[in-house]
């Protein structure tokens, strides 16, 4: 009988208690949980999250922590937190309203804890293998889905034609960026003569594509989808190859309009919807984001330094609905946009801070590689989209964010690390 054999069970787990490498290994698990679970239900990821964190207790290693904090990457996050909780002082809302406002914040504090843990871990790609594989399957469903509504798990009075779960803007977000993401492994796997795995990511691709097109899509998916395959042609292909792809997108998307009604209604929608705002003052989803964004514009306006404090939007729109009918007099918490949110409450510094957070994280992954690609997808996806919604404060979006960054970040940094000490020993 082996020595291993023989050592008592207490033993062997208290050994396998003061391991570092076990306890990485447990909270890997754990992040590839939030992954697989972020499509499907925000409770799991929260509470597959939290198991994470309590996973790298133990060994947590304050002062190396701290150390990789000093980065503009990591400072920005944790600036727009501090500012939310500071903010609770200046505020005039209810003090319940202020807490709860601190909350949407919260996640960023996790940006500079994934940076530090994949620093150390080598398992961030099975995170995004997670999250496709978990996109591959919801898509999947939403297919089933669009053909038997039945099968929705959605509320019938809240029901969209495919959604299975959650809803069609984040469906949209999860579809958009597995799709484009695709390209860069798909253009490696071409150079290198691989060409059937290449087909069957492009197939995978080309579903959500196509379900986008034909089942369901959100209109902020459709306006930043082309500005991140234009990010994909600029940094990866060759002019001629830009070329080609411009011509077969445009004869792609030319198909899917002719073939497509949803399409063509959900583009259609648009200017519909202004005229019905401009002209009736009726109430349309284009008309609320245009009627809720001049308010914050004057919201803004009336503290342009420091704004009027963490949970304060709320109380603002509900004295600006006084005396106002139809949209006007609709009462909300988010503006729909992450500038405008973040400026109504913490005013220009919020918004520099917002700003270099984003600047800082693009800077990270200006480099080459797929961990670099994944993370500058995910903060131009992000950028943009938050143009018409409040993407990182929102539960779903903001958690691709702070994934996706995170957990790419985590990585390229160890890349850099692992380059400097080479080109250290070369010399």
């Amino acid at each position: 009988m082996n020595e291993a054999v023989r050592e008592p069970l207490g033993a062997r787990l208290w050994r396998r208690w003061q391991d570092p490498a076990a306890w990485i290994a447990t909270s890997d698990v754990f992040l590839i949980l939030v992954a697989l679970s972020l499509p499907w239900s925000t409770s799991l990821t929260a509470i597959f999250a939290v198991a994470a964190l309590v996973a790298m207790a133990p060994f947590f290693d304050a002062n190396a922590f701290l150390q990789s904090i000093k980065r503009p990457a990591s400072i920005f996050p944790l600036a727009l937190f501090a500012l939310a909780v500071v903010g609770t002082l200046w505020s005039e809302a209810p003090w319940g309203a202020r807490l709860y406002s601190v909350g949407p914040a919260a996640k960023l504090l996790m940006v500079p804890l994934l940076f530090y843990h994949f620093e150390r871990s080598a398992r961030g790609v099975q995170v995004f293998k997670a999250f496709l594989i978990s996109c591959v399957v919801l898509m999947a469903m939403s297919w089933l889905v669009a053909s038997y509504p039945n099968l929705s798990l959605k509320a019938k009075d809240f029901a969209s034609p495919g959604i299975f779960v959650k809803n069609y803007i984040d469906q949209s977000q999860e579809f958009a960026l597995c799709a484009v993401a695709l390209a860069y492994p798909i253009a490696t796997l071409l150079r290198a003569k691989k060409i059937a795995f290449a087909l069957l990511l492009g197939a995978l691709a080309l579903g959500f594509l196509a379900n986008m097109a034909f089942v369901i899509v959100s209109r902020t998916a459709l306006v930043t989808m082309p500005i991140m395959l234009a990010v994909f042609g600029l940094m990866h292909l060759r002019w001629r190859a830009n070329v080609t792809i411009l011509t077969a997108a445009v004869a792609l998307v030319g198909l899917a309009w002719v073939a497509s009604p949803q399409l063509r209604a959900k583009v259609d929608s648009i200017g519909r919807e202004y005229q019905l705002y401009k002209e009736q003052g009726a109430t349309t989803s284009v008309g609320e984001r245009l009627e809720f964004w001049r308010k914050s514009l004057r919201f803004f306006a009336e503290a342009p330094i420091i704004g009027h404090g963490t949970g304060s939007t709320e109380r603002l729109f509900e004295q600006a609905a006084v005396g106002q009918t139809g949209v006007a007099a609709e009462v909300i918490r988010n503006p729909h946009n992450q500038t405008l949110n973040v400026a109504v409450q913490w005013g220009a510094l919020g918004v520099i801070a917002l700003y270099a957070m984003w600047f800082s994280h693009l800077m990270l992954f200006r480099g080459n590689g797929s961990m670099a690609w994944i993370g500058l997808l995910v903060v131009v996806q992000n950028f943009f989209t938050s143009l018409f919604n409040s993407h990182i404060f929102d539960f779903h979006e903001g958690w691709m964010y702070v994934l996706g960054v995170g957990v790419a970040g985590g990585m390229v940094l160890k890349a850099h690390a692992t380059e400097r000490v080479e080109a250290a020993s070369a010399s």
